[in-house]
């Protein structure tokens, strides 16, 4: 019985260009319309397969096939399948409609090792092209978030700064309330 010898990396065939905006020769996305195309599914920064083959101009089924023939480079920490609970709330969040056709299953998605694996499945100067540019845009997403959690630490710092100053504010305060009471309370009633 003859066995098969693994698949050589085959060339992954680019998708059909629907319009000139999805065309594998269209300029790469900007920082910000990646960003937007990151989700946060099992607390991880995700690319959905869908996304990832559109910006590198292959069929969605071309790029899983590309992943599968090489899953030894894909442990679960760079790339997983999305439940049918987490796929249905991410649908919900980003407006995904559930008309006929499309897809068949749950989405891959693939975390920001995942997405530099990929330039060594898909062998096209486009893949190069378009990792770079997610990967810069997961630094400055990473980034953001560092800047986010150190303003975080700044303002419960003041908070609590101010929370002391404000108790010895509400103290002197009640303090000449009482004094206040106590003072008026001693008057005699009448005249004198």
């Amino acid at each position: 019985m003859a066995t098969r010898k693994p698949a050589a990396a085959e060339p992954v065939r680019p998708a059909p260009a629907r319009n000139k905006s999805s065309s594998p020769l269209a300029a790469l996305p900007g920082q910000q319309s990646l960003a937007q195309l990151v989700h946060l599914v099992r607390g991880e920064k995700v690319l959905l397969d869908a996304d990832l083959s559109m910006l590198y101009g292959v069929e969605t089924g071309a790029l899983n096939r590309a992943v599968k023939r090489n899953v030894d480079r894909f442990p679960a920490d760079f790339m997983f399948q999305l439940s049918a609970p987490e796929w249905e709330s991410l649908r919900c969040q980003i407006g995904i409609s559930s008309a006929h056709g499309g897809r068949r299953g749950t989405p891959y998605a693939f975390t920001e090792q995942g997405v530099a694996m990929l330039s060594s499945v898909l062998h096209s100067q486009r893949a190069v092209q378009v990792n770079i540019a997610i990967m810069r845009t997961f630094v400055q997403l990473r980034r953001l978030m560092d800047s986010n959690r150190d303003l975080a630490r700044r303002i419960d710092a003041l908070e609590s700064r101010y929370d002391e100053q404000f108790s010895a504010v509400f103290d002197a305060i009640k303090q000449l309330i009482t004094d206040d009471k106590q003072r008026k309370s001693k008057r005699p009633i009448g005249f004198l």
